[in-house]
């Protein structure tokens, strides 16, 4: 299993330091499509070893291939704006596939279209909720079913239509981690309300769109990206460029038995560095040698921690949560060097959502999505370093945090330069929110601080070697950092009752 843990984080990493590498040689510059093309090169060269399918890593490796080819076939560079939904047209490609590969599948799916007209009262219900904030700060499209989220109102229709318990699990894979088309649950119920319409209107237009995902995903995106002004590309070109490359690839996984929802989400989950995460929005923002800084420590610690315990490994799950772990502890220590505290941000930015409800009643449906990600982020590190802190006590041991038996190296942060001489980059007598306001913006876009290409790789990886189980949306507890310090909604998540 050593060979398999190696491989896992030598292709993670690899993935990671190619966009870090990128932004760092290309921050302030112009983004063209071909400054990804390091990123592509690293993907290339994932295999397959031992019990892994195939199937599923080609699922991966040939959507970054057929993404790049076809992007860079449309397009010298994307807009900042329409960078967000690059991971949002592989997906509708995808559903369309098996849905006609397979009738018995698209009978399940327009079952499920049916179910959400028949579930007009709770629609309605989760609709104004989202729009009022009830729920508090919530990722719209997240990768668990947490509270307001629209995998847990796909959920909750899914309960209760009848159709086979694998195909629920794939129709619910495909709003979760496979992002189906750039939709959020209850934008167009927020839109129509503000605009006119009562109630039972705005949510007649919610079903609709609801529905439309599922029936037709290529033409909703399209229409979805007209609707946003989505200017860089056509995407009707795209989505038949990445069709006709993909196919034989999507048809080779259902051959080999690889489950649809894995099928589903593997293709979207693995394209967003090109022209997402290496992008003009990223160059720009690490402009800011702080913000740079603060990536780069974060990589070094996952790499050193993860290879650091290459011979303690039990299981592939715990090369993936000790990466996340070691993230999560890395950024809540940098965010305590200014000697503030998960608790401290999740009260801040959970205020912040409250005022901003008020402020924007139309806001964006994925506004506080990532907001959601670093607080959750934080609040893991905060309590790894907690319970670190309180067994080293008074002794002069290094703070190491650990993650089961796993020790987090924490020594790159202070080996960074820029990090550990706040003073250059503010008034030098006063510099102590440098580092803060640094993990600030980041809070809007913590993408390589998760880090999203290295959980992507992982999880491949982990999928290769259990085809047949739906991975897509993780069936746990969260942790929402919000619902752990501040809002009391534990009672409207459905983790436990995932189909």
């Amino acid at each position: 299993m050593r060979e398999l843990y190696e491989k896992m984080i030598n292709e993670a990493m690899a993935a990671q330091r190619a966009d870090v590498n990128t932004v760092r040689a290309k921050r302030g510059e112009e983004y063209v499509l071909t400054d990804t093309k390091p990123y592509v090169d690293e993907v290339r060269k994932m295999t397959a070893i031992g019990d892994q399918s195939r199937a599923v890593i080609d699922l991966h490796k040939n959507s970054v291939i057929s993404h790049y080819e076809t992007l860079t076939g449309l397009a010298k560079t994307v807009r900042p704006e329409d960078d967000p939904f690059v991971e949002h047209y592989q997906t509708p490609v995808v559903l369309e596939i098996l849905k006609e590969q397979d009738e018995a599948f698209a009978k399940s799916v327009d079952a499920f279209i049916q179910a959400v007209a028949d579930a007009e009262a709770r629609i309605g219900l989760e609709a104004v909720r989202r729009y009022g904030g009830f729920y508090g700060p919530t990722c719209v499209v997240d990768f668990a079913l947490i509270p307001g989220s629209t995998s847990n109102v796909v959920n909750r229709v899914l309960k209760q239509t009848e159709i086979p318990i694998e195909h629920k699990r794939a129709i619910l894979a495909a709003k979760s981690w496979a992002m189906n088309t750039s939709y959020g649950f209850g934008d167009t119920f927020a839109h129509a309300l503000e605009a006119g319409a009562t109630p039972a209107e705005a949510t007649a237009k919610e079903i609709a769109m609801m529905q439309k995902i599922y029936r037709e995903p290529v033409e909703a995106q399209a229409e979805l990206m007209e609707a946003a002004g989505m200017t860089s590309f056509d995407p009707r070109k795209y989505m038949s460029g990445y069709r006709r490359r993909m196919e034989s690839t999507v048809r080779a996984a259902i051959d080999d038995g690889v489950h649809y929802g894995n099928i589903l989400t593997i293709p979207a989950y693995s394209v967003g560095d090109i022209s997402h995460h290496i992008a003009q929005s990223t160059f720009n923002m690490c402009k800011d040698d702080v913000v740079m800084a603060v990536i780069e420590a974060v990589t070094e610690v996952m790499d050193s921690t993860l290879r650091g315990a290459l011979d303690s490994y039990k299981s592939y799950w715990d090369v993936l949560t000790l990466a996340t772990g070691a993230s999560a502890a890395a950024t809540e220590y940098i965010l305590e060097l200014d000697a503030f505290s998960a608790p401290m941000v999740v009260d801040l930015l959970t205020k912040r959502f409250h005022n901003f409800v008020q402020a924007y009643p139309a806001r964006g449906a994925a506004a506080e999505l990532h907001n959601c990600d670093f607080m959750d982020m934080i609040y893991r590190g905060w309590k790894l370093l907690d319970k670190a802190r309180k067994n080293r006590n008074g002794s002069d041991e290094s703070l190491t945090p650990m993650i089961g038996k796993h020790p987090v190296d924490l020594a790159p942060i202070h080996e960074n330069k820029v990090l550990m001489n706040p003073q250059w980059y503010a008034y030098p007598a006063c510099a102590i929110t440098v580092r803060f306001s640094a993990l600030m913006r980041l809070a809007d876009y913590p993408c390589l601080l998760t880090s999203e290409p290295v959980t992507a790789t992982m999880m491949t990886n982990i999928i290769a070697l259990d085809k047949a189980t739906a991975a897509a949306p993780a069936r746990a507890c969260k942790n929402c950092a919000t619902t752990s310090l501040v809002d009391q909604r534990q009672r409207y998540c459905q983790w436990k009752e995932a189909v």
